[in-house]
């Protein structure tokens, strides 16, 4: 073991063994090179009798708990890899030196390893493998089919019913939110087939319009099958037909006096735009795809998952896997996506964020396991780049939101001090930024957070007064500033009320630093700390410039968990000040936003609320939906779309 110079094998970090079952009972002793080179000389005991054939390994301490499972093409060959420590990172290390035993498995193909492998790892939990522990079944809507008048119900497990699922939902408040809304467009039964059989009345569902009452013969069997048939059209992505004939319905309705009528058709038609509420990052030309993105930081990583099924988007959800630190992302996501998959099939189309480690056999194995043909891509650019882009996007947020929620927010703030030279950890932190669009309705923003996480009931807006400073991010942030420390000298002057901040942080660059600084010598305050956060090149996450009076600008190491923590605090004061703005502007557009588009006359505005029944529909639909509106060309929905979307 020349390789080896020290005693003892670097351990596993407090962090990382929290996140292992068995590090959480007991902490692990230390490990020697001594039981490095037993486990070794276990290992070795073993390749005499190895096939060189495919198979799974399992690794056992000598407790009985198996440390990693793993699969081979070849189980001789890749064991024979354990008896060279020296060219293994640290943690392989680890658990050769904890290694007293090992079970195997032989298969007849490498796929039929994986799969065993996936099973194994899944059921079995061990410490060195990538873990997915929250896999719970997903929801679906269920239309049955073995009764005359067929019920619209949620369904979660075995699909041992003769009837017709749609999903998977990523949770059940979005099947839910789905299942609403299809009962307010179709009017279709929700209840037990013993309830049916039971009814003299209609029920309270006839009553609020959610049901047509086929219990007791308020509608034949013949239409309540064509309400059948405009449901499963919908969730089969044949939407746009449907709200046409409802538009049209509406129209007829109206022209014919029966305001009543008209008024139903026109609760449909938002019923179903409740829907297709986030059809703009839909997948042009896909029906049915599982969008998969990674993103990793600080040694952690978030991976999110969208469902699309019928051309339309069934929510998201976000997984923390548990695994050693030094795992890079597509490491992590090819296990998780080989886990993700034990007990559900994959659809046709898996889209992945970056290419994985043996995605040709992975894509194989997914295909066995769902009986079809599954393809693993990874998109470029185009169409199909979109989803993966907004998917990499949740998951950052995500786990941004996660390390503030679950990380030791002392030990970050301790952090910002130590890379900031304050002398003790901030208590209050204040974060500004600006939002405005071409100089109208500018605001400012001021959020707040502190040892317990973000102080929501201290964050402050401020609407800009100042002639010709909307368009100017530095004459608003002057006057923010300003506005905010003559207010804190006036209220609390002795600073005793814990209303002064011991950090103020400022979202731009070296100008914006400037600003600062002339506004506190103006005030007469010296004792304040302030810092300005750049974005950096390209305004890539991670590349962060940080400005402080008489200091040089300076980054963090991108892995680092206070760099995180402090984007974290500008990207919340962004959407609190983007939030505000939005909010401003909407007042200001008055009762119909449309009047302020430009080329948006009575024809197009009659055409977009037939099809979506109000203006906060449409100022909620994506780019595709507004470009299935009769008269509204690309471009047109372009402009609509940027002008309730202006930060893009």
């Amino acid at each position: 073991m020349s390789a080896m110079t020290e005693d003892t094998i670097p351990q596993t970090a407090p962090e990382e063994a929290a996140a292992t079952p068995t590090a959480a009972a007991a902490k692990p002793r230390r490990r020697t090179v001594a039981d490095l080179n037993r486990g070794v000389e276990t290992i070795r005991g073993y390749l005499r009798t190895l096939p060189g054939t495919p198979g799974v390994y399992r690794m056992m301490n000598g407790e009985g708990d198996v440390l990693y499972v793993g699969k081979a093409r070849s189980l001789k060959k890749r064991v024979a890899n354990y008896t060279l420590p020296a060219k293994q990172p640290v943690r392989i290390q680890r658990m050769i030196s904890e290694t007293v035993s090992m079970e195997f498995i032989t298969t007849h193909t490498e796929v039929e390893a994986l799969l065993l492998e996936s099973n194994l790892i899944k059921r079995l939990m061990p410490r060195y493998n990538v873990l997915l522990r929250d896999d719970k079944a997903f929801p679906h809507i269920m239309i049955t089919r073995d009764h005359p008048y067929p019920a619209l119900t949620k369904h979660r497990g075995a699909r041992d019913q003769k009837a017709d699922y749609f999903g998977p939902f990523a949770s059940a408040g979005a099947v839910n939110r789905t299942m609403t809304a299809l009962q307010r467009a179709f009017m279709l039964r929700n209840c037990a087939d013993g309830v049916f059989s039971s009814r003299t009345r209609p029920c309270l569902q006839h009553q609020i319009k959610r049901c047509t009452a086929p219990c007791v013969g308020r509608v034949s069997e013949e239409e309540y099958a064509g309400q059948v048939r405009e449901a499963v059209d919908f969730l089969s992505g044949r939407s746009s037909d449907i709200q046409r004939r409802l538009a049209d319905s509406m129209m007829q309705a109206s022209e014919s006096l029966d305001f009543e009528a008209a008024a139903r058709f026109r609760d449909r038609i938002r019923a179903l735009t409740a829907i297709q509420a986030h059809q703009d990052i839909n997948v042009p030309g896909v029906e049915d795809a599982d969008v998969v993105a990674g993103f990793q930081e600080g040694g952690s990583t978030c991976i999110q998952v969208f469902f699309f099924r019928g051309g339309r988007n069934y929510g998201n959800r976000a997984y923390f896997p548990s695994h050693d630190k030094n795992q890079d992302a597509a490491e992590v996501m090819a296990a998780f996506v080989a886990q993700f998959y034990e007990n559900k099939a994959a659809p046709g189309l898996v889209l992945v964020s970056e290419e994985l480690p043996e995605q040709e056999l992975l894509a194989e194995a997914l295909s066995m396991r769902a009986g079809h043909k599954v393809d693993i891509q990874v998109p470029k650019r185009g169409d199909k780049r979109r989803p993966i882009d907004h998917a990499l996007t949740n998951a950052r947020e995500a786990l941004g939101r996660r390390m503030a929620e679950t990380g030791s927010q002392a030990k970050l703030l301790a952090g910002v001090a130590e890379a900031f030279g304050l002398d003790a950890p901030p208590k209050r932190i204040e974060v500004y930024d600006n939002s405005h669009i071409q100089g109208t309705n500018a605001v400012g923003g001021m959020i707040v957070a502190g040892p317990e996480g973000f102080m929501k009931n201290a964050y402050r807006k401020f609407n800009i007064r100042t002639a010709g400073a909307g368009g100017d991010d530095y004459a608003s942030m002057r006057e923010v500033l300003t506005r905010r420390f003559e207010r804190a000298l006036k209220d609390d002057p002795e600073r005793d009320q814990g209303a002064w901040p011991d950090l103020v942080l400022i979202d731009g660059g070296e100008g914006q630093l400037k600003v600062a600084t002339e506004v506190f010598s103006e005030l007469g305050i010296d004792d304040v700390p302030y810092v300005a956060i750049a974005k950096g090149l390209q305004r890539d996450a991670g590349k962060e410039r940080f400005f402080m009076p008489g200091r040089p600008p300076f980054g963090m190491d991108a892995k680092d968990p206070v760099l995180y923590f402090l984007q974290r605090l500008r990207d919340e004061a962004h959407r609190f000040a983007i939030g505000t703005h939005r909010a401003k502007r909407e007042k200001a557009l008055g009762v119909s936003p449309l009047d302020e588009i430009q080329g948006i006359g009575p024809r197009r505005k009659k055409a977009l609320l037939l099809h979506f029944g109000s203006a906060r529909a449409i100022s909620r639909a994506g780019l595709n939906d507004l470009m299935n509106v009769e008269g509204i060309s690309a471009s047109v929905a372009k402009i609509i779309y940027d002008h309730f979307h202006p930060d893009g």
